[in-house]
C-alpha cells in the first residue's frame, strides 16, 4: 500500500499491471565542468495519471529546471509494489544513479534493503518509515491540512448533506485524510456526512468511477477523491454533482463541477536533496511538510465555490499557517459517539500517523 505510515511514522496515491521497464531518462546539457549528478525516481503509476505520479514527475522536472546541467534525471513508471522493485533499484544503481526517490509506500522494504546493500547511494522514500539507516530518508507532509479546507468547500456545496469519498486503501494516511475532510465539512455544515467506499487500489479509473457512481446513487451530491485518477470527476460531471479532487489541479478540465483539491509541491524538496548530492552535504532526515512551508496547499477554486466560502477557507488557512488552529483539536467523537479527543486536547502526531478510527459523521467501516 502506497505512501503509508503505520505507527510512529512520518505521514503520509496504482497497482499497475506493467513491470518497471517503462522508463524514461531526461538528460540536460552536460557540457559544463564536472560530471553531473544522476538522480532517479520510481513511480507506481504512469506520469500522466493526472494525480500522484504526475505531481511527483512535475517535481522531477523542477529539479531539471533548477539545476540544469548539474543533473541527469531518470524515472521508471508503472512499477508494481512487489518483487520487481528490487530489480528496478539494482538497475538504477548499476546505471550510476547517486540518489533514488521511491514514491509509493509499498516500495519501502526494497528501498531499505537496497540502502543497506548500497551504502554509497542515497535513498529517499515518500511516506516511508523513519529509520536509523544513514543513507535512507523519508519524506511527506500534512495533506490533512489541505483536505480539511477542501472539506469546507464540500460542506457548503452539498444540499443533500451527503458527501461521497472514493477511498483507495484502509490505511492510516487515508483514514487521517478522510477524518480531516469530514471535520472540515462539518465545521461549516454540522449536518454533513461523509460516506466512504473502498476500492483497494491507488490507480484504477474504472473502479474509481464506479465507486463514485455508487455514491451518487446513494444520495451524494459532492464527490471526493482519494486516489490518483480524475475518474471520479467524470462521474461527477455526468451526474452534475460537485467534486473535490486530490493530488492535482483539474479545474480547467472539469470547470462545471470543480470545487478545489489538496495538492503537493514536491519540487523544492527534491531540488534541495539533489543539490545536497551536488554539494556533498546531503543530510539524512525525515521531512514532514505543511501549508506553512508551501509543501501542501489548495488548488484554485472552481466556479461553484462562492466568494463567502472562499473567504472563510482562506481565513482558516491563515489560522493554520499561523499555528492558531489545529484541525484535530477536540472535542472529537468517533463514529459511535464516544469522545476520543477532549476539549483542550488534540490527536497527537503519533496517533495521527497510526489512526484507525473514523470521526463522527463518517459512514463506512475500516476493514482490518
Amino acid at each position: 500500500m502506497k505512501r503509508r505510515l503505520l505507527v510512529t511514522m512520518l505521514a503520509g496515491s496504482l497497482l499497475a499491471a506493467a513491470c518497471g521497464d517503462d522508463d524514461k531518462t531526461t538528460t540536460t546539457d552536460t557540457s559544463g565542468s564536472g560530471a553531473p549528478v544522476k538522480a532517479a525516481w520510481i513511480y507506481v503509476g504512469p506520469t500522466n495519471d493526472g494525480g500522484w505520479t504526475t505531481a511527483h514527475d512535475n517535481g522531477r522536472k523542477a529539479v531539471e529546471t533548477a539545476l540544469g546541467d548539474q543533473v541527469i534525471t531518470t524515472y521508471k513508471e508503472n512499477v508494481p509494489e512487489g518483487p520487481e522493485v528490487a530489480q528496478v533499484i539494482d538497475d538504477l544503481v548499476k546505471d550510476g544513479n547517486q540518489i533514488i526517490f521511491a514514491t509509493s509506500f509499498g516500495f519501502g522494504d526494497a528501498m531499505i534493503a537496497a540502502a543497506e546493500k548500497y551504502p554509497n547511494v542515497k535513498f529517499e522514500h515518500a511516506t516511508g518509515l523513519p529509520n536509523d539507516i544513514p543513507n535512507f530518508a523519508s519524506y511527506f507532509g500534512a495533506g490533512e491540512q489541505s483536505l480539511y479546507l477542501s472539506g469546507m468547500a464540500a460542506g457548503v456545496a452539498t444540499e443533500s448533506n451527503v458527501i461521497g469519498f472514493v477511498a483507495p486503501f484502509p490505511i492510516p494516511e487515508v483514514v487521517r485524510h478522510i477524518n480531516a475532510y469530514a471535520l472540515g465539512a462539518q465545521s461549516v455544515n454540522p449536518e454533513a456526512v461523509v460516506k466512504v467506499v473502498w476500492i483497494n487500489s491507488w490507480f484504477d479509473p474504472a473502479k474509481e468511477r464506479q465507486a463514485a457512481e455508487s455514491l451518487i446513487a446513494d444520495g451524494a451530491d459532492v464527490i471526493a477523491s482519494g486516489g490518483d485518477s480524475p475518474a471520479p470527476g467524470d462521474a461527477a460531471k455526468a451526474a452534475g454533482v460537485a467534486w473535490t479532487g486530490y493530488d492535482s489541479d483539474q479545474s480547467a478540465n472539469y470547470p462545471e463541477v470543480w470545487l478545489t483539491a489538496a495538492v503537493y509541491d514536491w519540487g523544492p524538496y527534491y531540488t534541495k536533496q539533489v543539490q545536497g548530492i551536488i554539494d556533498g552535504n546531503w543530510t539524512k532526515g525525515d521531512y514532514y511538510g505543511s501549508i506553512a512551508d508551501g509543501f501542501t496547499d489548495l488548488a484554485p477554486f472552481g466556479e461553484r465555490v462562492d466568494a463567502d466560502t472562499r473567504a472563510a477557507i482562506e481565513a482558516k488557512k491563515a489560522e493554520i499557517i499561523a499555528g492558531t488552529f489545529d484541525i484535530f483539536a477536540g472535542p472529537i467523537n468517533d463514529q459511535s459517539g464516544a469522545e476520543k479527543v477532549a476539549e483542550g486536547s488534540s490527536i497527537s502526531f503519533g496517533e495521527q500517523m497510526s489512526i484507525q478510527w473514523f470521526v463522527e459523521g463518517v459512514e463506512g467501516e475500516i476493514p482490518s
